[in-house]
């Protein structure tokens, strides 16, 4: 492909996406197809000769895209969002092409330190404290990791290294210190609450390292006491609790874990890292509202939100803050003769490659830059609050089928998680289980569940920068036709869309 045959394929593609976003409303959310599906439609083996993009872009329409389910559409109300935009679509179009491995500064110096200003940038509209920036004294900073397990994991790693360390300070023999070090691997313990996400427990996995979890309350939130309890049975267990994941925002309710009352356990336990983990709600902090959730964090040792999941950055953007880079260095940075070059050797420069497990990576950093750019901070506000407001018109019209449904968790951040009425249907979980696989099977929309001790609840979540309130309608109208359908009771038609008469609708909140 030359430079014309690329700018004539380029200009197809774009039309075709653009295409493709203007009619995704209407499209069936999830792929009507079968396992295993493409195999067949394919050739045995890639083309002896190459082929014409009119080709391959026709292929791509008729066998790839019926595959697709669609994460963009206003109707996926699954999970949590993947957000993305037109500007961070663009961002990736000029990160292909300036690729390079950027594994350190000389690779590409721009692909670095562009990196290190948006993620300062960042650091201070989520309202994170000074420590984490990377002009702060203690040696902070922020990073841009593919996920938020993946996150996870170089911390974990890090924290794991870092407690190590602080064992056998003060031993000077080297085999001793060996020997002490390969006794207390055996006993490490990373925690994490009933309700935090699986990625810590598939860390420690990867670190070699146990893992336990410690309760939660009646919201779902972990609290202090409870930690400081699991600390002291590990300990008299005679294990060595060296790690925590805090969430603020849990994956099946969006639960703010009490952070004031964890910061005090981090005080009375200097040794142990706690990490919080905000892969989708801590987009919220940008909103004056939330800022304060912030106040206790300096007692932490990193922070973690995914700028892919709500805050309008295509995947891969995950935002990795460390109140000190040492730990992360210190367990993850090896170089060898091939990699050390004068700028590196100063110290005078930052070299990415040292803060995360894998060697390369991307350029990442462009589309962020993209996005605060072509939003502001006014726009990216009023896309939290316009997805939210949505979130709320749902939320009502659930309350208002207080007969048919029953909320199970305190509704934020577009999220809400409900189920089947328990006393007129004695069977609630059977029948909210039921009633979650008869729409989904559907494909109008896309639902996704969770079960919370012995409830079995639908969770609904609105963060898509496409959701609109007629699709919240819609789907609770589908909800509500699928209840009388399973329960076998009589449900008017228009019962859906009663809510307009018995709930007042929230109005649209402005910046």
């Amino acid at each position: 492909m030359n430079s014309q045959e690329f700018r004539d394929a380029a200009h197809k593609a774009i039309d075709q996406i653009i295409d493709y976003y203007e009619t995704i409303e209407g499209r069936r959310v999830t792929p009507e197809i079968q396992p295993g599906y493409l195999r067949p439609l394919l050739p045995d083996a890639p083309p002896q000769e190459g082929e014409v993009w009119d080709a391959i872009q026709k292929d791509l329409t008729d066998k790839i895209m019926p595959g697709l389910t669609h994460w963009q559409s206003p109707n996926f109300l699954a999970f949590f969002p993947a957000n993305a935009t037109y500007p961070g679509m663009l961002g990736d179009l000029y990160s292909s092409a300036f690729t390079c491995a950027a594994f350190n500064w000389i690779c590409s110096p721009a692909v670095t330190e562009l990196e290190t200003v948006v993620l300062d940038w960042l650091c201070n509209l989520l309202n994170l404290p000074p420590c984490f920036l990377s002009t702060s004294p203690n040696g902070g900073g922020g990073v841009i990791q593919g996920s938020a397990s993946e996150a996870i994991v170089t911390v974990l790693v890090s924290a794991r290294d870092r407690y190590l360390r602080q064992c056998v300070e003060g031993v000077t023999d080297e085999k001793e210190k060996e020997r002490i070090t390969a006794q207390l691997r055996n006993r490490l313990v990373a925690l994490g609450s009933t309700q935090a996400n699986s990625s810590t427990q598939k860390a420690a996995l990867i670190a070699g390292t146990r893992f336990a979890v410690v309760e939660v309350d009646g919201e779902f939130k972990l609290r202090g006491e409870a930690l400081r309890k699991k600390l002291r049975e590990l300990r008299e267990e005679g294990l060595e609790p060296f790690y925590l994941t805090c969430t603020l925002g849990t994956t099946s309710t969006c639960a703010i874990d009490a952070f004031d009352e964890i910061a005090a356990v981090a005080q009375e336990n200097p040794n142990l890292w706690v990490h919080v983990d905000a892969a989708y709600a801590g987009a919220a902090l940008i909103l004056p509202e939330y800022k304060h959730l912030t106040t206790t964090f300096s007692n932490f040792d990193s922070f973690d939100m995914n700028m892919h999941k709500w805050l309008l950055v295509p995947f891969d953007a995950s935002c990795l803050f460390v109140k000190s880079r040492k730990p992360l260095l210190d367990a993850l940075s090896i170089t060898p003769s091939y990699l050390r070059n004068q700028f590196s050797e100063t110290g005078l420069v930052t070299d990415y490659r040292d803060w995360q497990i894998p060697l390369g990576r991307r350029f990442r950093a462009l589309k962020i830059w993209f996005v605060m750019r072509s939003y502001g901070v006014v726009g990216m506000q009023k896309h939290l609050y316009h997805t939210m407001s949505v979130g709320e018109v749902f939320t009502g019209m659930v309350r208002g089928r207080g007969d048919l449904f029953e909320i199970v968790a305190e509704p934020r951040f577009g999220l809400t998680v409900f189920r089947g009425e328990e006393e007129r249907n004695k069977r609630a979980n059977g029948l909210t289980k039921e009633v979650y696989e008869k729409v989904n099977a559907g494909g109008e929309v896309f639902l996704s569940s969770t079960v919370l001790g012995t409830v079995y609840a639908i969770r609904v979540v609105t963060g898509a920068p496409r959701a609109e309130e007629r699709s919240m309608r819609r789907a609770f109208e589908l909800l509500v036709k699928a209840v009388g359908k399973v329960a076998g009771m009589p449900v008017e038609e228009e019962a859906a869309m009663r809510v307009k008469e018995e709930v007042e609708g929230p109005q649209l909140r402005g910046v």
